[in-house]
């Protein structure tokens, strides 16, 4: 007896269903604009003026938490992610997560900026392996990080003014 005919047989003579295929899924991988606008009139060449851009949106917040921001060719903003939210003083990034947005926002340049809700700057070991990590990345994808900023209240850490230590 044939494993056909025995199928076919227990399955009162009906022919049985053919066997389904499993279908790899296609996706569509978009960016989606937020409302939330931030004028900005001149390029981003410098730690301060970096600072001036992005305090406001660190302004209250009682946990840490870590953002990106995309730049053009000439250091323009094209867009801001934030990257995690975390506690009182972590906050979990991983580079997926980080280059996702602007692989997405065509970036040709990036800097990052977390917050320390403590109101000390001075960064973790923590910090500095995680610069370390997002340059290496970075200059793999061809999107070199140029500064990794860390705002208190009222002061500021550049990565990149004080020669990338660390890091």
């Amino acid at each position: 007896m044939s494993v056909e005919s025995s199928l076919g047989s227990s399955n009162g003579g009906r022919p049985l269903n053919p066997v389904r295929t499993y279908g790899v899924p296609r996706y569509r991988v978009t960016l989606v604009r937020e409302g939330r606008a931030i004028p900005v009139t001149e390029s981003v060449h410098t730690s301060e003026g970096a600072v001036a851009i992005l305090r406001p949106l660190f302004t209250g917040l009682d946990r840490e938490q870590f953002l990106i921001c995309g730049l053009d060719a000439k250091h323009g903003l094209i867009g801001i992610n934030v990257v995690s939210t975390g506690s009182l003083n972590l906050t979990i990034v991983h580079p997926r997560e980080v280059f996702k947005p602007l692989i997405l926002m065509n970036a040709g340049a990036w800097l990052c900026a977390h917050n320390h809700p403590s109101g000390d700057i001075t960064p973790s070991p923590e910090d500095r392996v995680l610069t370390k990590r997002l340059r290496e990345a970075g200059d793999l994808f061809g999107i070199p990080l140029l500064d990794h900023l860390v705002l208190a209240e009222e002061r500021y850490y550049s990565f990149a003014d004080q020669g990338w230590p660390g890091a």
